[in-house]
């Protein structure tokens, strides 16, 4: 059996790969990460034939040793049920939340797409993918993490030249769609050097803002590449960042990558010892790339629907082969 890790409110990406799965003959169960509570029985059993742990849903019954491999799309927070006095709201959360990660690490000897603690390793730490993507022989934007306003001042101007822009080290939503709420990336302006009295409670990440042609979104599946691109350059909203571009209309346009540059990601990729991921990257208006960020659990939904990539299908596969 595969075990799909996702949510439940997760739509279309789930539903592609699973159908791929089954199409393979492999039964799967979807397994909601926020539903890991008190709606399921859990049981942690050890002895002289080894440890297993089973779960017991409303609808299935399985053991740890029924899962032959992991596609682990998203991991969402464990829902807390309304009759619950909220005294008892952190203890409640505190201990599902052990006992779902007693699950996962049951599991820890199968194949995962991605490793959990590996995917959590990268996407916490944006100036380790920087660093990795850069010994990989990528080119990478100047950075600066920091809750020091001064340091700011000093990289706007030795390092930026005055052209720098800032965002968020996390995200606030993920939506397949890219219209949920969300802090985009916003240039920054000499002007704003003088209100930066907030950053003591928001930490932001400041790079130098990149001359560009165009965006491109690459889905790494396990060595295969699917690269979408898209242009905002005629957007007054959308330069800095495309996902507020409303004042025109932009699509998606299939791109093939660089053999050069996806041998490089590969590199990289290989060194975070994850086997998925959604890359962003620039074509700057002078033919180099550079490197932005990797999100292991990035959404790919856009592309397959806009550019008929068979990125699902491609990721059922690539898990089944690790199995064989």
């Amino acid at each position: 059996m595969i075990l799909c890790i996702s949510h439940s409110n997760d739509y279309y990406t789930v539903d592609i790969v699973i159908k791929r799965l089954k199409e393979l003959g492999k039964e799967v169960y979807r397994f909601n990460s926020d539903d890991f509570s008190h709606k399921l029985n859990f049981d942690y059993t050890g002895n002289s034939q080894g440890v297993s742990v089973t779960i017991q849903t409303p609808d299935f019954t399985f053991s740890s040793k029924d899962v032959e491999a992991v596609w682990y799309r998203k991991l969402w927070g464990i829902a807390l049920p309304e009759e619950l006095d909220a005294s008892f709201h952190n203890i409640y959360l505190q201990e599902y939340s052990t006992m779902r990660s007693l699950f996962f690490r049951s599991l820890k000897n199968i194949p995962w797409m991605n490793p959990m603690d590996k995917d959590h390793g990268i996407a916490e730490n944006k100036l380790e993918q920087l660093r990795l993507a850069n010994e990989s022989g990528l080119q990478i934007p100047e950075s600066l993490f920091t809750n020091d306003p001064e340091k700011v001042k000093t990289f706007f101007h030795s390092v930026c030249k005055g052209d720098m822009i800032a965002k968020l080290h996390g995200s606030l939503s993920r939506s397949m769609s890219g219209n949920a709420p969300f802090f985009p990336t916003t240039l920054i302006r000499e002007a704003d050097l003088d209100n930066l009295d907030t950053l003591a409670y928001c930490p932001m990440i400041f790079q130098r803002n990149i001359s560009k042609a165009y965006e491109l979104r690459i889905v790494y599946v396990d060595g295969v590449f699917f690269t979408g691109k898209i242009n905002a350059e005629t957007s007054a909203k959308g330069k800095t960042d495309w996902r507020v571009a409303d004042d025109v209309s932009l699509a998606w346009e299939p791109y093939v990558l660089p053999d050069e540059i996806a041998g490089k990601l590969t590199v990289m990729m290989k060194k975070m010892e994850l086997f998925f991921g959604a890359i962003d990257m620039i074509r700057q208006k002078d033919g180099q790339y550079l490197f932005l960020e990797v999100n292991p659990q990035g959404e790919w939904g856009m592309i397959q629907r806009d550019l008929g990539y068979p990125i699902g299908e491609t990721i059922a596969e690539k898990l089944v082969a690790r199995i064989l």
